[in-house]
């Protein structure tokens, strides 16, 4: 009769657990850098979002967009401005559609009561506006000047910008317009403005030298007088 021969090892069990928790070990810390880098990516998103340069951003656009959208789509100039002359752009005539990029652009629109004495409550339609909305980049900073239209932000042709009854806001600083298409851009056809007006800027934040780049398009409906 043969005798059982027991071939199992003694501490066959403990290698084998310090191979499982070395294991468990590895996998606990890739966990963990993933789950950090992930909290640091989070971190990083909200302080870019929550960053006074996005906040800009979004003052900008809202701005633009709100301006933009109660102009007057028959009254709107692009200018150049070259040693604080302004100087209307003015589409090619040989070509029946073109891309015209300006340094400032001036929205007029409506700032008024309606004829509160008309059954309907409408405008005075023979009147192309009672205010002006001037957009331009000055030492870094984009501004807005509302002032009353007539006489607007620029007399006709050109020159110096009026200052009379002017008020000034600051939208945002560390302002660089795009090198390539200019601040302000817009599609006239056969010499016309199509009453769209493009925006593009870039934002730096001063510290880290991060920026931000700001399109934003103003579709103005309205046309008066008719």
């Amino acid at each position: 009769m043969r005798a059982q021969v027991n071939t199992h090892r003694p501490g066959m069990a403990m290698v084998e657990l310090i191979i499982t928790g070395t294991i468990a070990l590895v996998l606990i810390s890739a966990v963990g850098v993933l789950l950090d880098g992930g909290n640091r990516a989070w971190l990083h998103t909200y302080a870019v979002m929550n960053s006074e340069r996005e906040a800009d951003a979004k003052a900008i656009v809202a701005a633009f967009g709100s301006i933009g959208r109660r102009s007057n789509r028959a009254s709107y100039v692009l200018y150049r401005i070259d040693r604080g002359l302004f100087t209307p752009v003015q589409p090619d005539p040989s070509r029946p559609q073109s891309v015209l990029a300006g340094d400032a652009v001036e929205f007029r629109c409506w700032d008024v009561e309606l004829d509160a004495s008309d059954s309907h409550h409408v405008m005075d339609a023979d009147r192309a506006a009672t205010i002006y909305e001037l957009f331009y980049v000055e030492d870094g900073r984009l501004k807005v000047d509302e002032g009353p239209y007539p006489p607007g932000a620029v007399p006709a042709g050109g020159g110096a910008k009026n200052l009379m009854g002017v008020s000034t806001r600051v939208l945002a600083e560390n302002v660089t317009p795009d090198a390539t298409v200019g601040p302000f851009s817009h599609t006239t056809q056969a010499g016309v403005g199509q009453g769209c007006v493009r925006l593009n800027l870039i934002l730096t934040d001063p510290a880290s030298g991060d920026t931000t780049r700001v399109m934003a398009a103003a579709l103005m409906r309205n046309i008066w007088p008719r």
